[in-house]
């Protein structure tokens, strides 16, 4: 992987991870927190996206990257959330 790949990643990852922050009204984990969450993220919606049949593209792949990360970010912070919730 090359460094512009890698710096891709992080800042697809960073961004997803924030936007899902602000969707589940702040549930982020600051800057390295989101990165990861977003990166895990873009993996979850890769693997549960097609399981459930849903394809898109915008036209844009640096975009339509944002958008799958983001929702798979959202699907983890809701999953991170209910686990939190159990320990309390």
């Amino acid at each position: 992987m090359t460094v512009e790949a890698i710096l891709i990643v992080l800042l697809v990852g960073a961004i997803a991870g924030w936007l899902a922050g602000l969707i589940m009204k702040g549930a982020g984990f600051g800057l390295v927190g989101n990165i990861i969450v977003g990166v895990v993220g873009a993996f979850v919606a890769a693997w549960l996206l097609p399981q459930l049949g849903i394809a898109f593209s915008l036209g844009n792949p640096l975009i339509t990257s944002i958008v799958y990360a983001t929702i798979g970010a959202v699907v983890v912070l809701f999953l991170l959330s209910l686990i939190r919730r159990g320990r309390a």
